[in-house]
């Protein structure tokens, strides 16, 4: 097993992998910025080390930072979690070079399928579906416009390089070309450093699908079935579930199947994600499935399919990553049961989901049989403007998709968050949808119905001003004047604040 596990990372996914690593007996470091030396996974590591300033570029994006502070507290071993540099195929060498192990896969693999141009060529050659789509070999944007016009309308054009839906955009109509390709080039540029673009046909009205896999180093590869990533705002998934709900078995064996048969041509190692966008109704036998991308890291959502096969994913990467085999095969996996993960984020549902930043003033996390929830901030602490702004994850699991669902909506109900505005009662209005509770949804679901999804319930300003005026009273109700007869505090006989 590893000697001392470095996370180089923050927030729930740092806390996560501390908590892991405590559960095998494996000493963690935690690195943090200045702005947050009061975040929970700071206290709750073996070690931590200050590694710069606020701005993610001198802190959690500083390799050499990030590597000194594993040579000095004798780790042997760096955990990236997601986000910051978990797809950096630079990062990964640099950790090779260093002798420290990478919880994750090779450089090499890395860099191949962060290139979604790269990536689409090995699924070619491996025999995954890919959309339809071309590559320029000449990236002018007349080439890209000639390509453009063989794929057909309505299209995609897409940056090789990152994800989360940057260097997208959307061609349905011919006086758009130019435009969309400007605006996709550049916006790759700034976020990736590359402004290599491609093109799909666009895919109407997906679903979009994931199948989790798990590679060792002795050459086994499991899936772990699936998740249904449909619900997204802005290609940024909100909700994620598993089993992917309205699936036919064949379609589900054909498209595991296809995610095994990608990791493999890939020379994958640990744990990993394919990406699919399925075309039609799932429930078909029939129905059509592309290739997307492979995230080479942890899924945020990664808790769905850990609640449906009792497979602790963060567990199975340290010991793949100290070179354990897996120890079961993939007869021994099987799917119980459904789980549904909702993102809570410090954003403004009202206002474009602008994110937020200030101080969490009350923190109160549900909890009950079927829930779990993973976070990374405690009351008090303030939310900052440097970083991603989510809070925390509420996982719910039951025999039923019904039931996970039920759980969630209860979960919400019972998560109270005061000082910031956060998208809770957004979540709420998604998970308690007639179309999501019937599956009726698909990758523009929430774009569609975004109106009645944000609109405020009538009672939310008068819970919200009720709740303060309990957080603010609480110190004085529960400390009454020497002698005097303590009055009970209206704003505490209202009941439960929802939030």
């Amino acid at each position: 097993m590893l000697r001392r596990v470095l996370i180089a990372n923050r927030g729930e996914i740092a806390v996560r992998v501390i908590r892991a690593c405590r559960e095998l007996g494996i000493p963690s470091v935690a690195v943090y910025s200045e702005a947050d030396a009061d975040a929970p996974h700071v206290t709750l590591a073996d070690t931590a080390v200050c590694i710069g300033p606020p701005p993610a570029h001198e802190s959690y994006l500083n390799v050499q930072a990030i590597i000194a502070a594993a040579r000095t507290t004798g780790a042997d071993a760096i955990h990236p979690g997601y986000g910051f540099l978990s797809e950096n195929a630079d990062f990964a060498q640099a950790c090779a070079d260093a002798g420290l192990i990478f919880v994750g896969p090779p450089g090499s693999v890395i860099r191949t399928m962060g290139s979604k141009i790269g990536a689409r060529e090995v699924m070619r050659a491996a025999g995954v579906p890919i959309v339809p789509g071309e590559t320029p070999k000449q990236q002018t944007d007349g080439a890209i416009a000639n390509v453009i016009q063989r794929v057909g309308l309505p299209a995609l054009v897409k940056a090789s390089a990152g994800g989360g839906g940057r260097g997208m955009r959307i061609v349905r109509h011919a006086r758009e070309i130019a435009a969309a390709i400007d605006a996709a080039r550049s916006e790759a540029i700034r976020a990736f450093a590359d402004g290599t673009l491609y093109v799909e046909r666009l895919i109407d009205h997906p679903r979009h699908l994931e199948v989790q896999i798990l590679a060792d180093q002795h050459g086994a590869i499991v899936h772990l079935f699936e998740r249904d990533c449909s619900l997204q705002r802005r290609h940024q998934k909100v909700v994620e579930e598993s089993p992917a709900p309205r699936l036919s078995p064949i379609v589900r064996d054909r498209l595991t199947h296809a995610a095994v048969a990608a990791a493999r041509a890939a020379g994958y190692v640990n744990a990993g994600t394919i990406e699919f966008i399925l075309e039609g109704d799932g429930t078909k036998d029939d129905a059509q499935f592309y290739f997307l991308e492979m995230n080479t890291r942890l899924q945020v959502e990664h808790p769905v399919t850990e609640a449906v096969t009792g497979i602790d994913l963060v567990h199975a990467q340290l010991r793949i990553a100290a070179g354990e085999p897996l120890g079961f095969t993939q007869h021994d996996i099987v799917q119980r049961g459904h789980a549904v993960e909702c993102r809570i984020y410090a954003e403004d549902p009202s206002n474009g989901m602008l994110p937020q930043s200030g101080r969490i003033l009350a923190y109160r996390e549900p909890a009950g049989a079927g829930i779990r929830v993973d976070s990374g901030v405690c009351q008090g602490q303030t939310i900052s403007v440097h970083y991603d702004p989510m809070l925390a994850k509420v996982i719910t699991f039951s025999d039923s998709r019904d039931a996970a669902l039920a759980t969630a909506a209860l979960a919400l109900e019972d998560f109270t968050i005061l000082g910031l505005r956060h998208n809770v009662p957004f979540l709420h209005a998604l998970v308690t949808h007639p179309d999501v509770c019937d599956a009726r949804v698909d990758t523009d679901f929430i774009d569609a119905h975004l109106a009645e999804l944000t609109a405020p319930a009538d009672d939310e300003l008068a819970a919200a001003a009720a709740a303060m005026a309990a957080f603010v009273a609480a110190p004085l109700a529960s400390s009454p004047t020497v002698g005097a007869k303590k009055k009970p505090d209206p704003w505490q006989t209202l009941g439960r604040v929802d939030w």
